[in-house]
């Protein structure tokens, strides 16, 4: 028996995938469940075409983040923070800083798409930080933390 799955199934399968079962298995438990559906011809076509348009989607959700990616690491960002005599900050550099200075960049970045190059960063300088703009666009951009 043919059936296309609605959601992930461990050992099985992912979402929008159609795979085959043993009758009793698709019928008395996926089906029921709403975990999948006869997959009949017309189900069939459906689906290759909902793949192609979120293929379509994807692809230009990735143009879009690669272009991004290209403005953002031609630039260095400035961080300020609070600075003592001897070069060193009142506590320490996050990502929360670093996405509020991309954010009055014009470059709207989720914090946890951003990993820092060390934990805590507690001196004045340079450094390089990898973001993640979508599913696999990925790139290192400048910042510098600068007194303010």
């Amino acid at each position: 028996m043919e059936i296309l799955l609605k959601k992930d199934v461990e050992r099985l399968g992912s979402k929008d995938e159609i795979v085959t079962v043993k009758n009793g298995f698709g019928r008395n438990y996926l089906i029921p469940k709403g975990m999948a559906i006869l997959a009949t011809e017309s189900v069939k076509k459906m689906n290759s075409e909902t793949l192609k348009q979120r293929a379509h989607k994807f692809n230009q959700l990735k143009d879009e983040a690669l272009k991004i990616l290209d403005k953002l690491s031609k630039k260095t960002f400035e961080v300020p923070a609070k600075v003592g005599e001897n070069g060193k900050i009142f506590g320490s550099i996050s990502n929360i800083q670093l996405a509020d200075a991309l954010d009055k960049a014009g470059f709207k970045i989720e914090r946890k798409n951003i990993t820092l190059p060390a934990n805590n960063i507690k001196e004045v300088g340079k450094f390089e930080a990898e973001v993640i703009l979508y599913k696999d666009v990925k790139g290192k951009i400048n910042f510098e933390i600068v007194a303010g």
